[in-house]
């Protein structure tokens, strides 16, 4: 622990510096640099991530008592640069109290602006500047923010708006104006006396008037917004540990709301959505930050181009557009010209795409923020493609810029281009995130989660999103908003989540309590189908198909890009030559599972399948699997020719024999009719067949021993599938894999009985086909014991799933009984079944990789378990020198990054 808690900065110096991240976090550590580099930033301190560790462990009360000199010592030093006091009623500083986790939380947690007014310090701020409505309007944003933010002011009701602005809404209406900067001083001091009054009336408590109290309420409450519900659901999205913490900076107010030659905006060095380079961003005039980000009044467009594509978009002319709704390259030329110096230089200075923050105040520039953007899997890749192919980043921090898990954003489906021709434009917003989605529409976060937990599609359709949204976002296929830019909540936060997202469409009216949106006369209910085009804003009634993603451009580079420095092998998961094909698209370099079992449960096939169950005798057994031989042989020839050239490592039948029979009545009696035989015959079967604890029962390895007959009828389908197409002139590598093996003499039996079937097979066709057998390690004694069974198995899958079944004791169908309350009293960090356990199961891998080599030095080892395709386990499997990871088609690039990424990272 640091004892230092609190850092300052201000007039081009700081305490702090860029990689100090950890300890000021990102917002922190930035301003800390951009002081450093001459940026024009307000002055300030930034009290560190390990005091909020502090706040948690030790407690409000001991953690401000630790602070209090810091923290007015860090008053002292804002208070002399700005040449302004804090609390003085005739000289008044304020401040904003802002957060900042080392990882961008963008929206999570809690920000407090125009912090130290009261009664009598809000009459010397108008007094001193000569601008009451300016002085009452930073007033009333102040209690507003304290009231919800420290106070806790919420909706009582999910329906009702938020009381503050319930309040605005009836003082504009009872003077029959439309936007907040249209309200007179009377009506801002109507506001601030009303809002108090609300406070009072539902939380029980006074609006605090002394600013040092305000302040430590402030502090607080930031901390606490660590543990927010919302802050909480993101870092388990985005993976970022609770110990990290948030820092809080509290800096010297500029404002944006003085008048006409003050201003705010958001904005980024690079298109965030696309990745294009092109500077964009949203600004309002006399305004301050949270007002773009809200999204309730409608920003302006910092660029012409910009403003110009805006236009386009909401179908202005452009003298309109010039004349109402000026770009601020346009408007505050000079000020443009300073920004756009700034965020060229701040670019060139971090090597990456930024967002940024500024104000400015009666014609000066401040800068609040800057970060490397949030941005999409699209933009991601182009960003970091373009910087490589422009000099500013090399090959190897090229691949590391790029998130291997947010690839799957380019893998999604897009719209069907014939589709959506046809379809019916309701109406067009800002193409604020791109994708394509589809769904039902939902109006609020709770109703998202639960339809979508109920195996609906939803579109989350909002007046704007807040961050109490989150829950409802992330369960969306897409998001709708009436109001808000391209820098609103709704639009960072989906992009940041990968999310379809159309901001801004302004023809759309929302009605939550009658849960219906009219959009140029069209009333769409509850439950109704939309569809989103993130890419264009367009909005389309209905259903719109879709059809899979292509690897093209910047995407396929990368992928040429992870080749040349990956040593691991990706390969798929497959059962059919689609999945195969799909899965060569992709890049996979052969199968690491093709499951048998799958391809038993079509009409005929299940009936042989059940003949052969019902069998009594080894002979009946036979007679019905020679039924089987030639569907079985059919289903390997397509997947063998699909994959030609590449290993396709065909797993033996795995699944109990139970799994293959009906357990109701009604079809019990349906099979005992198609099978001619006795209902009770059936249900005497079903009754032999039935175990205790059927996944540790009759199945693997073991059914094959019972039953060598099933192993030798899926041999000769594999081997004979190989032996046609060879003679057809192509190239089959089938690889044989024994699974559940736990000691070496299952492998042995299962072996003779395969390489006795393949002898007979190969004298018949008069061709022989290398093939090897080897062995799935998932039992923990396999593992143990890997040096004697790879005296008989020429190669090793790690069946991670059951590998992790059996070393924790979890029951993989059953783990969501107790997995919530694991992960939330933080038993577990991670759900073992989605992320490997590198301490425990992890380590059996590495020792059966350790002691099957040391008997056979060219052992060749994969891993097939859902882990394959998960970024951190593949990365895992390339330091214990596996081969290669096996997964899912559409994860395979995926795996492929994150392979690449180990190999650089080493």
């Amino acid at each position: 622990m640091n004892n230092k808690r609190v850092y300052s900065f201000g007039n081009g110096k700081a305490e702090g510096k860029a990689d100090m991240r950890n300890l000021l976090g990102g917002k922190g550590a930035n301003l800390a640099e951009m002081n450093l580099i001459g940026v024009p930033v307000p002055p300030g301190f930034t009290i560190t991530t390990e005091v909020c560790n502090e706040y948690f462990e030790k407690g409000q009360e001991k953690v401000v008592a630790l602070l209090k000199d810091g923290v007015i010592n860090g008053v002292r030093h804002t208070e002399e640069l700005m040449g302004l006091k804090f609390g003085d009623a005739n000289n008044p500083l304020l401040l904003s109290v802002r957060s900042g986790a080392r990882a961008s939380m963008p929206g999570m947690m809690d920000t407090i602006l125009n912090l130290g007014l009261n009664d009598e310090v809000v009459e010397g701020l108008a007094k001193k500047t000569g601008n009451e409505r300016f002085a009452y309007d930073s007033y009333r944003r102040f209690v507003q923010m304290y009231g919800d933010v420290v106070l806790n002011m919420k909706p009582v009701n999910k329906e009702d708006i938020d009381p503050f602005e319930a309040i605005i809404q009836e003082v504009k209406a009872e003077r029959g104006i439309r936007l907040d900067n249209e309200m007179n001083v009377d009506e801002l001091k109507t506001l601030v006396a009303r809002f108090k009054k609300a406070i009072k009336d539902q939380t029980g408590k006074d609006f605090p008037t002394d600013p040092m109290e305000q302040l430590w309420g402030a502090i607080c409450a930031v901390f606490d917004s660590w543990m927010n519900d919302r802050a909480i659901l993101y870092r388990k999205m985005e993976g970022i540990p609770q110990e990290w913490g948030t820092a809080v900076t509290v800096m010297a107010m500029v404002f944006g709301n003085m008048g006409n030659t003050s201003a705010t905006g958001v904005c980024f060095s690079r298109d965030a959505a696309t990745g294009e380079n092109r500077f964009n961003g949203e600004y309002l005039v006399n305004a301050q930050g949270e007002d773009v980000v809200a999204g309730i009044r409608t920003p302006q467009q910092i660029t012409k181009e910009g403003s110009q594509r805006w236009a386009m978009q909401q179908n202005i002319d452009e003298s309109v557009r010039a004349q109402k709704f000026p770009s601020m390259e346009e408007a505050m030329p000079e000020i443009y010209a300073q920004l756009n110096d700034i965020q060229h230089k701040l670019e060139k200075h971090y090597h990456d795409m930024q967002d940024m923050e500024f104000t400015v105040q009666e014609g000066k520039l401040w800068f609040l923020q800057t970060r490397n953007g949030k941005r999409t899997g699209t933009a991601m890749i182009k960003i970091a493609m373009d910087l490589l192919r422009d000099g500013e980043i090399d090959e190897k921090t090229a691949l590391k810029r790029c998130e291997a898990g947010k690839l799957d954003e380019l893998l999604h489906p897009v719209f069907n281009k014939e589709a959506q021709a046809q379809a019916r434009v309701l109406t067009r917003g800002l193409p604020a995130s791109p994708g394509a989605a589809c769904g039902q529409i939902v109006f609020f976060a709770d109703d998202a989660e639960a339809w979508h937990a109920d195996g609906h599609s939803v579109v989350m359709v909002r007046i704007e999103t807040s961050p109490e949204d989150l829950a409802g976002m992330t369960a969306a296929e897409g998001i709708l908003t009436a109001r808000g830019g391209m820098t609103s909540h709704a639009a960072v936060v989906a992009r940041g989540m990968g999310k379809c997202c159309v901001s801004g469409a302004g023809a759309i009216n929302v009605d939550y309590k009658a849960r219906t949106v009219e959009i140029d006369g069209t009333v769409l209910r509850e439950g109704d189908y939309i569809s989103l085009n993130g890419s264009t804003g367009e909005v389309y009634f209905g259903k719109v198909d879709t059809q899979p993603a292509e690897i093209t451009g910047d995407f396929a580079e990368l992928m040429n890009l992870c080749n040349k420095y990956t040593k691991l092998e990706v390969r798929t998961n497959a059962d059919t030559p689609h999945d195969a094909e799909v899965a060569r698209t992709f890049g996979a370099v052969g199968i690491g599972l093709c499951r048998t079992e799958h391809m038993f449960f079509e009409n005929v096939k299940i009936k042989a399948m059940r003949e052969m169950i019902l069998a009594d005798t080894t002979e009946g057994r036979k007679r019905a699997l020679e039924k089987l031989l030639p569907y079985q042989k059919q289903d390997f020839y397509g997947i063998l020719k699909c994959m030609d050239g590449q290993p396709v490592n065909i797993r033996l039948l795995d699944p109990p024999l139970h799994e293959f029979i009906p357990h109701d009545l009604e079809g019990q009696e349906a099979m005992a009719k198609e099978m001619n035989v006795s209902v009770k015959k059936i249900q005497s079967r079903v009754q032999s067949l039935s175990e205790q604890n059927p996944m540790l029962g009759l199945r693997g390895c073991r059914l094959g021993n019972t039953f060598p007959e099933i192993t030798a009828m899926q041999t000769r389908a594999i081997l004979g599938a190989a032996v046609q197409l060879k003679k057809e002139g192509h190239d089959p590598h089938p690889e044989i894999m024994v699974p559940l093996v736990g000691i070496v003499n299952e492998l042995d039996a299962q072996e003779r009985v395969i390489r006795e079937t393949a002898k007979k097979l190969f004298a018949e066709e008069d061709v022989e086909i290398p093939f090897k057998v080897g062995t799935m390690i998932e039992v923990p004694r396999a593992a143990l014991t890997a040096n004697k069974i790879a005296e008989k198995a020429e190669y090793f899958s790690f069946g991670t799933n059951d590998l992790t079944q059996m070393t924790f004791g979890y029951s993989r169908d059953d783990i969501a009984s107790f997995l919530p309350s694991y992960l939330e009293k933080k038993i577990l960090d991670v759900d073992p079944f989605q992320v490997l356990d590198q301490n425990g199961v992890g380590q059996l891998v590495k020792m059966a990789v350790d002691k099957g080599r040391s008997v056979r030095k060219n052992l060749k080892c994969g891993i097939c378990g859902e882990h394959g395709g998960e970024p951190s386990s593949v990365k895992f499997c390339h330091r214990v020198g596996l081969n290669y990871v096996s997964c899912s088609p559409f994860r395979v690039p995926i795996a492929r990054l994150a392979a690449a990424q180990a190999a650089v990272e080493e």
